[in-house]
């Protein structure tokens, strides 16, 4: 026996040409695969480039405001997971939870709603709220747990700053602050089991503190009297009692009385130690919270944070005018519109409400102290929170435009040094006449023209800085799509000229031609890759733009020196009738709707319960007018598509029960028994002449399938015996364990013993892997074991429907096409191959997703490994969980493999199809691959390209694991014709 590749194969003939050929092929398509892994791997890559490069640059000059600070000192209080309808609205006796800030909203200060961007957590809100930029993406690369860049924030910019609360958020601002002073708690503080409140009156005790020992220290005292200060104090108090005990707890809602308390005790502390009102106060949240006790996603429930600000600097409240604002109809970072009406039970319908962006608090605080606003920040100063005359309004509003404007020079600057060919952004070519043009409007007292052009051209500034962060973006995009389709075309050559009959078509002599004309243009092609990097060397592009570029030329060469090929294939396809060139196009519209069915799947698992209802009916009633229905065959075709169709409807996070794992159990032994009985049994149905082959190797166990079954329903009993004791005393005995790994390993070998016909051998591989399935299920994902092994079994009876309805054809037919054999012994690919393929991508991609979300492990339950070890150990519990989740997969490549057998097409062409459909799929994800919004939806963004991407190795390997199994598999088939005679 020989091996078709390194994939395992069916024998070859002995002439010396034809092993000659067959190593060749050997050769280039190990050479084609690793190609392939390495193309996704880079390709892989670029998403980082494109999509999650930082938005942060440096060299900057700060932008000194030209008016006098209305504020000495100011206090910036966070209320971590506030939610905005929590804190504004009344509780169930009218009361409502936070009376001092109502007071300040009716009597001292402004107020509104901050709208926070996803991802809503800790980390980003702090950093929008104090630095003034939303989060970088940048930020995967470290796991979302860090900023990567440096960045510049309100705190650099002041003359002290003095912070106390989490030790979670404290030390992103000030531990590298040398003009700081603060302390957090330690991590063991954050406990979820009691009320978090504690944390805010320890964040309080701490300042309370640092004013009582001023008294006694002179030089702390002398600090405190300076100006620029800005005190922090971070409450943890309602994120954790949110995630803990849900925003709508008697905890939580109290939670929102003491931050209130403590904002009151800050102000009269402070008043009374100053006495000097000139302090600015300012009390937000980073990030709300879900019904749930969740955040991070763009639901208004997490995004929609209070906003309150008062004392020095800022104005008092004013009455709701009917005017709308000019600003009416843009909408918020959150995408919520401007003067969205108030809730009527906030009771504050007659104060004007001033919403903001998050980012914008930055800007307000800076120009409350009169510092220079932080480098990197994109917010807009809010006017209608500062107490200002005319005058010094325009110039806040300058000094925040040229602020972001600075950012946009030193982006146009770093690409202009690194551009052979710069676009600048055209809006703002003649920046330096409109910035002359506002200084003679202040210099004329015309504040009004003057305020209009700052803040257009703040506006512009803010898209330059939005230009330049996706200035590479068409180019890369480009270059890595047109990669990806380079390689499908060249997959799609291969497998012409490999595993068709097209090659047959074409004279020796054009043959020839074909080896001896390429040289020229693989010449010029490796001149252009050359051209291209020196272009890229010459703009100091990173080293990855050079192998991007390099990959897509060196694909693009070797399909252009294929001409000669295409050429044929031209006229061929030109020369076809019109009916042929029909079923083409029909065939990749139908693979195209398929394909981008599969990709919509990965986010609506419900459409696979749809895909299997119409299937179902489909397949049957086709299978009901070619064959009797006596057969019983349509009817199970039928049966078996709907049982699967029930499970994508079910739930990803599976519910415990035990019993349903042990009725699975009896449901696989009974399938597996059936399909005994008919491989016994069945020999004179025509219609289950190709899956039985009692002529091959018997098996060396007469009674494996008792064997079998009988292990099946082991592990079945072990499943609520190992359960129950583990509930009772909290631990799995040794014995048990034993028991479970035994049966788990002795099962898996099994098959290795059965009979080599199709059905017998696809029957022993069912069961050999149920009992490690069994173990590892805790749920309903068992019952989808035994309904997987039916569709499976259903799609092998079609296709030897098809191959018994063809036989009559055939055997009338001269040798064309359709019965034309390779030299590995397999019929070649037609055009209605496709179907396997396709086939094979929903079947694989139901077995990702019919029991959870494959694009995160997270996603499954942990329990599922408790029967096989209790103690902690995360790798091999990870291996656990896999290994479960590659069972379905290896039986859907089974029956794959079988397929390719009983039909006598060659499984490497196929699996090179396998791949193309994927990498359709691939260059779809890639373009869907997100940066904002939550870290879960831009994490199963990436999780979806990745998954895709790595089919080229992930199936190969599973290809070659199961290839252990299926390659003893033996078929009966009618004769054939070889290419070679044709």
């Amino acid at each position: 026996m020989g091996g078709d590749g390194i994939l395992g194969g069916s024998a070859i003939k002995s002439s010396a040409s034809t092993e000659r050929r067959t190593k060749w092929l050997k050769r280039r398509e190990t050479w084609l695969v690793i190609l392939g892994v390495v193309l996704h791997a880079v390709y892989m890559l670029s998403i980082f480039d494109i999509y999650f490069k930082s938005p942060i640059v440096h060299g900057m000059n700060p932008v000194t405001p030209r008016f006098e600070a209305p504020a000495k000192r100011l206090v910036l209080l966070i209320s971590d997971g506030l939610r905005a309808d929590k804190f504004f609205e009344p509780d169930s006796d009218g009361n409502y939870r936070a009376p001092f800030l109502r007071s300040i909203i009716k009597g001292q200060g402004r107020w509104g709603v901050s709208h926070a961007r996803p991802p809503t957590e800790s980390r980003p809100g702090h950093v929008s709220i104090i630095a003034g930029f939303y989060e970088d993406p940048s930020a995967v690369t470290k796991g979302w747990k860090a900023n990567p860049v440096e960045f510049d924030s309100v705190f650099n910019r002041s003359r002290h700053t003095f912070a106390f609360g989490s030790p979670d958020i404290i030390p992103i601002f000030c531990s590298a602050l040398p003009h700081s002073t603060w302390n957090s708690y330690p991590h063991e503080f954050e406990d979820f089991a009691t009320d978090a409140s504690f944390l805010d009156e320890w964040s309080f005790d701490e300042f309370q503190s640092l004013l009582n020992r001023s008294n006694e220290d002179p030089k702390l005292k002398q600090l405190l009297q300076q100006d620029n200060l800005v005190i922090f104090l971070h409450l943890l108090g309602c994120d954790s009692n949110g995630h803990a005990h849900r925003p709508y707890s008697s905890i939580y809602l109290n939670n929102v009385k003491v931050v209130d308390g403590i904002a009151e005790r800050v102000y009269n502390v402070l008043e009374s130690y100053f006495k000097d009102n000139r302090t600015a106060y300012i009390f937000t949240a980073d990030h709300g919270m879900s019904d749930k006790g969740s955040h991070g996603d763009g639901h208004h429930s997490n995004t929609d944070t209070p906003l309150v600000a008062w004392g020095a600097g800022v104005r008092h409240p004013m009455p709701m005018s009917g005017n709308k604002h000019s600003d009416s109809g843009v909408r918020f970072i959150d995408e919520h519109v401007h003067d969205m009406p108030t809730p009527k039970e906030w009771g504050l319908g007659g104060i004007e409400r001033v919403d903001v962006n998050q980012a914008d608090i930055a800007p307000l605080m800076s120009t409350l102290l009169g510092l220079s606003c932080p480098v990197n920040s994109v917010g807009n100063l809010p006017l209608d929170y500062v107490k200002l005359n005319e005058a010094e309004e325009v110039e806040a509003v300058l000094a925040n435009t040229k602020q972001i404007l600075n950012q946009f020079l030193r982006k146009s600057l770093l690409k202009q040094s690194n551009s052979l060919r710069f676009k600048p952004f055209k809006p703002l070519a003649n920046y330096s006449l409109v910035l002359d043009q506002i200084e003679y409007l202040i210099s004329v007292r015309d504040y009004g023209a003057a305020m209009k052009l700052s803040q257009s051209l703040r506006s512009l500034a803010l898209k330059g800085l939005n230009y330049f962060q996706t200035y590479d973006w068409l180019m890369l995009m480009t270059v890595v799509t047109l990669g990806y389709t380079g390689w499908m075309i060249y997959l799609i050559l291969h497998v012409l000229q490999s595993y068709t009959a097209f090659p047959g078509k074409i004279p020796t002599k054009e043959q020839t031609q074909l080896r001896n004309n390429s040289g020229m243009v693989h010449l010029c092609g490796y001149l252009l890759m050359g051209c291209i990097c020196i272009l890229l060397l010459l703009e100091h592009s990173p080293l990855l733009y050079h192998v991007y570029a390099a990959m897509t030329g060196f694909l693009w060469t070797r399909i252009f020196s294929e001409h000669q090929f295409l050429k044929a294939l031209w006229r061929d396809l030109h020369g076809r009738q019109s009916i042929y060139i029909a079923k083409l196009v029909v065939t990749c519209a139908v693979s195209l709707v398929i394909l981008e069915f599969l990709v919509h799947s990965f986010t609506e698992r419900k459409l696979y319960t749809w895909c299997f209802l119409i299937v179902g009916v489909v397949a049957s009633v086709h299978l009901y007018y070619s064959i009797s229905w006596k057969s019983g065959i349509p009817i199970f075709v039928w049966f078996s598509c709907w049982f699967l169709s029930t499970f994508t409807l079910m739930p990803a996070e599976i519910p415990d029960n035990t019993l349903l794992v042990v009725a699975s159990g009896a449901m696989i032994v009974v399938i597996g028994g059936f399909a005994t009985y008919v491989d016994l049994h069945a020999e004179a149905n025509k219609y289950w002449h190709g899956l039985l082959n009692h002529d091959a190797k018997k098996p060396r166990f007469p009674m494996l399938f008792h064997l079998q079954a009988l292990l099946v329903a082991l592990s079945s009993v072990m499943v609520p015996l190992s359960t129950s004791h583990r509930a009772e005393k909290q631990e799995l005995l040794a014995l048990h364990q034993l028991i479970n790994w035994s049966i788990s390993g002795f099962s898996m070998v099994l098959p290795l013993f059965s009979a080599t016909g199709l059905l017998s051998r696809l029957t022993s591989i069912f069961l050999g892997f149920a009992p490690t399935f069994l173990l590892l299920s805790i749920g309903y994902e068992a019952v989808f074991y035994a309904a997987l092994g039916l569709v499976l079994i259903a799609w092998i009876l079609y296709e030897n429907t098809l191959l018994y309805r063809s036989k009559m054809k055939r055997s009338s037919s001269k040798a064309g096409e359709d019965n034309i054999i390779l030299d590995s012994g397999d019929r070649c690919l037609q055009l209605s191959d496709m179907r396997i393929p396709l086939t094979f991508m929903v079947l694989f991609n139901v077995a990702f997703f019919g029991t959870g979300n494959f694009a995160s492990i997270a996603s499954f339950e942990i329990s599922s490994v408790y029967r096989f070890l209790t103690i902690f150990s995360p790798f091999l519990m990870a291996a656990l969980l896999i290994f479960k989740l590659f069972i379905p997969f290896m039986l859907v490549i089974c029956a794959f493999s079988a397929i390719t057998k009983l039909i006598r097409v060659p499984r490497l062409g196929c699996y090179f199809l396998v791949i193309l459909c994927s990498d359709v799929m691939t260059i779809h994800f890639f373009f869907l691959v997100r940066n904002t919004g939550s870290w879960m939806e831009i994490g199963n963004s990436i999780s979806h390209f990745g998954i895709m991407s790595a089919q080229v190795v992930f199936v190969l390997l599973l290809f070659a694991l199961t290839n252990i199994y299926t390659k003893d598999i033996q078929t009966r088939s009618p004769p054939q014709f070889s290419r070679k005679s044709m």
